[in-house]
């Protein structure tokens, strides 16, 4: 709320905060925004359309394996910047006069802005902006609206249901908010995954062995000796075979020994690693245990909170090069 001249609060438009929050909280650091527009370092990036996807748009017809590889090698990057934005950690500067859900926006905005010359991909947490409620759905289209073009966007939402549902889980990452992937669970076996992957250049990335203190409670469990997570592995390279899409598995960086056995078992899966840095990842170790076959290395609290106060852009921006020039160290 502003008060104007006679004391009356003035409530403003989300936006007007919106563009007042872009002019004074990021100009003059590495990124800023401006409606649909992403600048980085006095350039700017042309940002995605308009959600939801034109339906007169031309499909995506190249594997996304392919994109991959093409995308990483312009850059020389393996990053992902997950984007997991926690109003709790977030610096609360972004939070005068804004809502949670405009603080959200702005924040993964400018961390969008500053790390994009670094990432060859974004992965967005959907919890993250879900947790907002109805605004935090407008804020995850928006946030998608501001990564630019020329880099891959992982719909980071776990999905995992019958048949029916997983049509409409897909139909909502791919068709609704156009990602390039989407990150699905397979405890409801091949009807909860298939549907992911019959999306011509889009991604599944099934949940293998995964970072978090239980993932041993099943995924580790003997299954006619061998791990479960390689069972799973194995019927997702299966599914793919001849399916339009890629199958994918998520593989935490936690675990180098589960990754090797994953690789030699798969060995054209493309992986996504989450778990570098905060979760106690070691990048190098990663790169290492992931031999020659395509990765996407997601670091997320490194980068996103690499300062709390109000140069939390550039500190991230910062991170995210570091981060990059090790994991290409790490590739030679």
């Amino acid at each position: 709320m502003r008060r104007s001249a006679g004391g009356r609060a003035r409530r403003r438009t989300s936006s007007q905060i919106r563009r007042e929050g872009a002019s004074r909280t990021f100009d003059g650091q590495t990124g800023h925004y401006d409606g649909g527009n992403v600048y980085c370092g006095g350039g700017r990036a042309r940002a995605r359309p308009n959600l939801p996807l034109d339906p007169d748009r031309p499909a995506v017809t190249e594997p996304f394996v392919e994109r991959l590889r093409r995308i990483q090698a312009r850059k020389r990057s393996v990053l992902c910047v997950g984007l997991d934005p926690d109003p709790e950690r977030m610096p609360p500067h972004l939070f005068a006069d804004a809502s949670p859900a405009e603080a959200v926006v702005a924040f993964a905005t400018a961390v969008i802005a500053a790390t994009q010359a670094a990432a060859c991909a974004f992965k967005l947490n959907f919890a993250f902006f879900e947790a907002l409620g109805a605004e935090g759905w407008r804020a995850l289209e928006t946030t998608l609206r501001r990564i630019p073009e020329g880099v891959l966007v992982v719909a980071d939402a776990k999905r995992g249901d019958i048949g029916n549902s997983a049509r409409f889980y897909a139909r909502s990452a791919f068709e609704r908010l156009g990602c390039d992937a989407c990150t699905v669970a397979p405890y409801m076996g091949r009807d909860a995954v298939t549907p992911f992957l019959r999306y011509p250049g889009k991604a599944a990335f099934v949940l293998a062995r995964t970072s978090n203190p239980g993932a041993a409670d099943f995924q580790a469990r003997d299954c006619g000796g061998e791990p479960l997570f390689l069972g799973v592995a194995r019927r997702v390279a299966a599914w793919a075979e001849t399916a339009p899409g890629d199958g994918g598995l998520v593989v935490g960086a936690t675990d180098t020994t589960a990754m090797r056995a994953l690789r030699e078992a798969c060995p054209a899966l493309p992986f996504l690693i989450p778990g570098v840095g905060a979760q106690g990842g070691d990048a190098r170790a990663v790169m290492r245990a992931a031999g020659s076959g395509p990765v996407l290395v997601n670091s997320s609290r490194q980068i996103l909170y690499a300062s709390p106060a109000e140069d939390f852009a550039e500190a991230a921006g910062r991170a995210a090069e570091t981060l990059r020039r090790t994991l290409e160290e790490a590739r030679a």
